[in-house]
């Protein structure tokens, strides 16, 4: 069975083209994908993003626990409403799945993970959580909004409470706060995002999201597919589980090093064979590639190097650059003269540093 968000009637009678995404009836887009990409980097669009899963945890050692599951350290959170980016990892090293932690309280902290990764997450989060009397509690009551682009705040802003305005102004970035949406529905308004740009994650009771919805519509902004959210994410550098990594490759392999913390005394899962790893040399490393000629770099690739072959993982045209870029897994090494295999004919590409696309504007040397 297909699963539907509670906005699938709004999206069909919108003209939205609908795919089939790790079991979920999603739409890809409206009408022009490359529109809804130009609007998101320009002005501000909105993406259902309900599939994805969230998770409150509640006891008095969850801190404790989340010390031990993720490879990031929530030590780092300290103030209410602070968000964290981390891996969660098994025993091997391996990326079970990439998310955001929420700090709300000493016993009561928020995960929101990937939807295609849904049961196994929530499988291996409840059994770690026994030894440490942590509830584990999955909340299909709410929908999810993510509303981005360089007016998208000011949109979302507008659509308040007056009382909110102010603080919701002065939010930081990766931080949450509860805030009074149109008509008073409760919202839980995050600062982050998925494609580079500025905005707001919208957590909302599920019975307001079409009125929600509807009123971001009405305020200017514009409805975006699944498809522009992968290539705004893809010129922002940005992983995607089950494509960029999964449970066989490590944050290192990844280019996620940057999210591991290997805080003293912490002994998270994983953490030995990531010093085992880094104590042995990473074999393979995450490279950003820009392909100058016409073409299309795309998943499954291989990719030709001094030190032996590789793969695109994720690929694609980025509008915002007009022409294909893509994340590839190399080798590590010194990589010579690169290129990927397109058809049969071997295309040179330059590897460069990603992101490819940061504020809008391409990033230097891309």
């Amino acid at each position: 069975m297909t699963e539907k968000t509670v906005l699938n009637d709004t999206h069909r009678a919108l003209g939205a083209r609908m795919v089939d995404f790790g079991g979920w009836d999603m739409p890809i887009n409206y009408g022009s994908q490359i529109e809804e990409h130009h609007v998101v980097r320009r002005d501000a669009g909105m993406f259902d993003v309900s599939h994805m899963t969230v998770v409150d945890l509640h006891g008095a050692r969850t801190r404790e626990f989340l010390r031990h599951l993720l490879a990031n350290s929530v030590d780092k959170l300290k103030v209410q409403g602070k968000a964290l980016y981390t891996c969660m990892l098994n025993e091997q090293g391996g990326v079970i799945d990439d998310l955001i932690v929420y700090f709300l309280g000493e016993e009561f902290f928020r995960l929101v993970v990937n939807a295609a990764t849904r049961e196994k997450d929530l499988a291996w989060i409840e059994t770690q959580a026994r030894a440490f009397d942590v509830e584990v509690k999955e909340r299909p009551d709410f929908a999810m909004i993510a509303v981005q682009g360089p007016n998208a705040r000011a949109k979302v802003i507008g659509l308040l409470a007056d009382v909110d305005h102010e603080r919701m102004k002065k939010l930081g970035k990766f931080a949450a706060a509860a805030a009074q949406g149109p008509h008073g529905m409760p919202l839980f308004v995050a600062r982050t995002g998925y494609t580079g740009e500025d905005g707001f994650e919208i957590i909302v009771p599920q019975e307001h999201a079409v009125a929600l919805w509807q009123a971001l519509a009405a305020a200017g902004v514009a409805p975006a597919g699944l498809g522009a959210r992968d290539t705004l994410r893809l010129e922002a550098g940005m992983n995607l589980y089950g494509q960029d990594m999964d449970d066989t490759v490590s944050p290192w392999e990844a280019n996620l090093g940057w999210t591991i913390a290997m805080d003293e005394g912490r002994d998270f899962i994983g953490r030995k064979a990531l010093e085992a790893q880094k104590a042995s040399g990473v074999k393979r490393v995450m490279v950003g590639l820009v392909l100058d000629d016409k073409g299309v770099l795309r998943h499954g690739q291989k990719v030709l190097t001094a030190q032996g072959e590789g793969e695109i993982l994720s690929g694609s045209f980025a509008p915002t650059l007009n022409k294909a870029v893509a994340l590839a897994r190399i080798p590590a090494g010194e990589p010579g003269d690169v290129r990927v295999d397109i058809r049969g004919k071997e295309v040179p590409v330059r590897v460069v540093k990603y992101p490819f696309v940061r504020d809008g504007q391409p990033c230097e040397g891309i």
